[in-house]
């Protein structure tokens, strides 16, 4: 049986803060619809009708295309331990990159990470809870390092020129790539 509620519960925050994965979900008027899922320790809870993750750069950006183009975004949280829950957080979203004002206010909620390409910030409209009593009891071994590495690995100068000619989603949609390297220092 789902529940609704108009922003995040006590119970549903303490559920999140204990959850080391979850899901992203958004998409345009036309093309694919991108899901996400999305590691590390990257998830804040602003307010109860507010959240935001840090986003590194990997093999797309599609979720920034999407926010732009739409702005709709569907985040899932499944509880893999007990109680069985699971909860899907449905809002507005916007990318917010190093350049942008707010950044150093919504980048003091998390440990940069080499990599770092943006914040997505969502304005909580509902949020969904439901049973999840058909998804599995499993534990997580650790964080797999290989992305932090990866970036941690580049050179700054390089990874600037990369990302910045990263231009459109796979469906065309521009995208705004971010224009700072985030790795063990941060560029100006």
């Amino acid at each position: 049986m789902a529940d609704f509620t108009p922003a995040l519960t006590p119970d549903q925050v303490a559920m999140i803060s204990r959850q080391s994965v979850f899901f992203v979900a958004t998409a345009a008027a036309e093309g694919r619809i991108n899901l996400s899922p999305k590691g590390y320790d990257a998830f804040r809870v602003l307010a109860p009708d507010r959240v935001a993750w840090l986003d590194l750069g990997g093999s797309g950006n599609e979720t920034n295309a999407h926010l732009l183009a739409d702005g709709r975004i569907t985040i899932m949280m499944c509880n893999f331990q007990q109680p069985a829950l699971i909860l899907r957080i449905y809002g507005r979203g916007r990318p917010v990159l190093p350049a942008d004002p707010d950044w150093a206010e919504l980048a003091a909620h998390f440990t940069l990470l080499p990599g770092t390409r943006q914040i997505f910030e969502v304005a909580v409209e509902s949020v969904q809870g439901s049973c999840g009593w058909g998804v599995p009891l499993m534990e997580v071994q650790a964080e797999r390092q290989t992305l932090v590495k990866y970036h941690a690995q580049q050179d700054p100068a390089a990874w600037t020129a990369k990302v910045a000619s990263r231009t459109r989603s796979i469906d065309g949609l521009p995208t705004r790539p971010t224009d700072r390297y985030i790795g063990g220092e941060r560029e100006v």
